[in-house]
């Protein structure tokens, strides 16, 4: 890694189904690009997440669209890297990130909802060795997150945030923990206020923000 002063490009990763993305993801986002001195966020939307069910789940393109309007103006890049990489498990997704991209740092966030079933995640000590994690502190969470066998194996290589932010080198495993105000918006809401969100992504093509490749509408990926 390089050292304060010609440091690498600091990029936090944030992972999920984004169905829909909104305004949380976006203060969350910015809130831990403060917090950890980071250059840039990127959202990476999930072609499909294994813990979760496919009811329900728009189409990719849509969520992609959906994603980058909650991302304009902001140091936020929407990507579906993974359907690129061919990956289905973060920790294959955050290997083959840190191979194409070994000039840049990364550090991986979450919030302690997720923090609390990790380690159902697949490998998920090597997700721990591959990049530093950040857990943002979610209501209702912290005490299954505290409690679980993921933080007791984790807990030994806490970080304090504040050096973590100013350190001029990142390793992993290392643990930072941040503390941030409730946002009441939640995707699973947007879904029932507005059934039919999708549709008004539904449609259009847009390039990936990473990769720079096209993401084909759900139309077009249907097409024989």
């Amino acid at each position: 890694m390089k050292s304060t002063g010609s440091r690498a490009t600091r990029i936090g990763l944030l992972g999920g189904s984004f169905n829909p993305a909104h305004g949380g993801h976006r203060r969350i986002s910015l809130f831990a690009r403060a917090a950890l001195q980071l250059d840039e966020i990127w959202w990476l939307v999930s072609p499909g997440n294994p813990l979760k069910p496919k009811e329900g789940m728009a189409p990719l393109s849509a969520r992609i669209s959906a994603a980058m309007a909650q991302a304009k103006r902001a140091p936020i890049r929407v990507t579906a890297i993974e359907r690129e990489l061919g990956t289905r498990y973060t920790v294959d997704t955050l290997r083959a990130i840190r191979r194409r991209y070994s000039k840049r740092d990364f550090v991986w966030l979450m919030g302690s909802d997720n923090l609390a079933q990790f380690h159902l995640w697949k490998d998920w000590r090597t997700i721990a060795r591959t990049m530093p994690i950040a857990v943002i502190g979610r209501p209702g969470y912290d005490a299954d997150a505290i409690a679980s066998p993921a933080m007791a194996w984790l807990r030994r290589y806490r970080v304090p945030s504040a050096s973590f932010a100013n350190g001029g080198e990142w390793s992993a495993p290392a643990l930072v923990t941040l503390r941030f105000d409730p946002d009441p918006r939640s995707a699973t809401a947007i879904r029932r206020a507005d059934p039919d969100w999708a549709l008004r992504h539904t449609g259009l093509s847009r390039r990936d923000q990473v990769t720079h490749r096209l993401i084909p509408s759900a139309e077009e990926t249907t097409t024989p």
